[in-house]
């Protein structure tokens, strides 16, 4: 990061501690920013969107990588800093001063865009679950590359039959490909966060057929909030659900984890085939 100067000099400099109550944790190390740079592949040229950049250390990473970056940042205290990275990188950094959570991203950006972010923990399943559930699809990011407390993540990528394998899973998994890109100690950050981090890669790939996402999101939602429950029981409140088992001759007998995602997807499928459910 030749020219720049140190983030901890930006820092002070600025005066900024990380706040608790915005999920904040300062990532500062450049090589591992570079790293998480180069998880979506070639940035050159590519729109990047990028929530809570804070002081703007992956920001920097990101504009060293050749991406035309786009910023939403809720903490007015960052906002200097970020402007002036913006001034080192002229055009290419637009920084937005709002709430993520009610920011419209795909409309301010206008073309397809990888998101790379150190998600605020506070906010970071609901943002994920967002992007994750939009209807239009394939959806206008072309890539999710996001940090998370390393339980988050490893829920994310989890495998059926294992202990992380839930909602999340199925979510990310039924009409994307999801991994785990890399584990991030808590000593990395400022302040340490109590929790380790990973990062994780997701790439939207294609929607199967004959079933939709309110479908999805109703057949989770119900076959985990009661995880321990066998899927007769768990399903009981899902229209449909007890014929559907029967004709994709799937046992009701067994528990939502082990069910993998292509069976979700199944039962989800003989459901709609009988009328499509609300979410």
């Amino acid at each position: 990061m030749t020219g720049l100067p140190p983030l901890r000099e930006v820092i002070a400099r600025h005066g900024l501690r990380a706040n608790k109550a915005l999920g904040q944790n300062f990532l500062l190390d450049g090589q591992l920013l570079d790293r998480i740079a180069r998880v979506p592949g070639p940035l050159e040229g590519e729109a990047v969107f990028e929530v809570g950049p804070g002081p703007g250390g992956l920001t920097r990473a990101l504009l060293l990588a050749g991406a035309n970056v786009t910023v939403v940042e809720r903490d007015r205290r960052c906002i200097p800093a970020l402007r002036e990275l913006g001034d080192a990188f002229t055009g290419r950094l637009h920084i937005v001063e709002d709430d993520a959570m009610a920011f419209d991203a795909a409309s301010a950006i206008g073309r397809p865009a990888h998101i790379v972010s150190n998600l605020p923990y506070n906010i970071g399943t609901a943002l994920l679950v967002g992007w994750l559930t939009s209807e239009a699809w394939p959806p206008w990011w072309t890539s999710l590359t996001l940090m998370f407390q390393q339980e988050v993540a490893q829920r994310i990528a989890a495998a059926p039959g294992t202990a992380a394998y839930g909602r999340l899973s199925v979510l990310s998994q039924w009409r994307s490909t999801a991994r785990m890109a890399m584990n991030v100690h808590r000593s990395a950050f400022t302040p340490p966060p109590k929790v380790m981090s990973a990062v994780v890669h997701i790439v939207p790939a294609d929607q199967p057929e004959g079933v939709g996402i309110a479908t999805i999101e109703r057949l989770t939602a119900a076959a985990f909030g009661q995880r321990r429950k066998m899927l007769r029981q768990s399903l009981k409140s899902v229209p449909g659900a007890a014929d559907a088992m029967e004709r994709a001759g799937i046992d009701p007998m067994r528990r939502a984890e082990t069910l993998s995602v292509a069976e979700f997807v199944q039962l989800g499928r003989m459901i709609e085939e009988a009328g499509p459910i609300a979410a």
